[in-house]
């Protein structure tokens, strides 16, 4: 009889510190849920081929410059549906959010983009943002530009605050639809001769948020005469000026030399880094 209370007595404590347990994880959630306001997540989407991994050089950065101690991963199904894996952290206002896309070899841009608005509404539903940042590296930046050309001007959506494109192929790439110094810009960025997806991101001169949005795009130059990366020419990188500086609330380039300048180096590059870390969170 005993032994049948001892036991009655333990799956009692059992239960009772289950339920506190599972009442403290859903206050926290709530406290994150109700504090989604003050979270401004920064979302990396990777290049074509590519997987989270190409992010992590730069998230480790952020994470040691002391910007935040949160990286969560949105992994992002072959049908769209995303799953968030880890958590915001109360207080930790800046968190990162690796992009991780199954099908991570896909060009049609406009279903690219709208696995691109499904991250952002998870994160809104999960943890009510109203405002976020976005980051891309080669293909990653036709997923944001066509989740803007769709997107942009839709204010029940969380409203973006700072774009970073690393490496954009905005108006072709090298070896297949574009060569090496063939393609030039006019005094206002546009290019000389318009591939289909930028023909389609013309649309953004009209929808890019006014005055809201500050653009940094980063692109590299290996100085061998090809002024490209090796996979995208400068002007292809350069053409996003046309699209949104007009309306953006700052646009800046920056060209990066060196070897490192290489088009899947750039993700690796101590340079970008910094120029990322000043510019998304800038100390004055």
């Amino acid at each position: 009889m005993k032994r049948i209370r001892l036991w009655g007595l333990m799956a009692g404590l059992l239960l009772l510190l289950v339920g506190y347990g599972r009442a403290a994880t859903t206050g926290v959630t709530k406290s994150v849920t109700t504090q989604g306001h003050r979270y401004i997540p920064t979302l990396f989407f990777h290049g074509w081929g590519s997987s989270y991994h190409a992010e992590t050089h730069m998230a480790d950065a952020i994470v040691k410059a002391g910007k935040t101690q949160t990286i969560v991963r949105a992994m992002v199904a072959k049908n769209g549906t995303v799953t968030l894996k880890g958590h915001f952290r109360l207080g930790d206002y800046r968190p990162i959010v690796e992009v991780n896309f199954a099908n991570n070899r896909s060009s049609d841009y406009p279903t690219v983009g709208r696995w691109a608005k499904n991250v952002v509404v998870a994160l809104q539903r999960t943890y009510g943002i109203t405002s976020f940042n976005m980051v891309g590296h080669s293909m990653g930046n036709m997923a944001i530009t066509y989740y803007l050309l769709a997107n942009a001007q839709n204010k029940r959506l969380p409203q973006l605050r700072r774009q970073v494109a690393i490496a954009g192929h905005f108006n072709g790439i090298l070896g297949m639809d574009d060569r090496p110094n063939q393609m030039t810009l006019n005094a206002a960025g546009r290019p000389n001769k318009l591939r289909p997806a930028y023909r389609q991101l013309l649309g953004l001169r009209r929808v890019y948020p006014r005055q809201q949005v500050r653009v940094l795009n980063i692109y590299g130059d290996k100085g061998d005469g090809t002024h490209s990366d090796g996979s995208v020419s400068n002007a292809s990188s350069r053409s996003l000026r046309y699209l949104v500086a007009a309306r953006a609330r700052s646009y800046r380039e920056v060209k990066i030399t060196g070897k490192h300048a290489q088009h899947s180096q750039l993700h690796e590059n101590a340079q970008v880094d910094r120029l990322l870390i000043d510019f998304l969170w800038p100390t004055h």
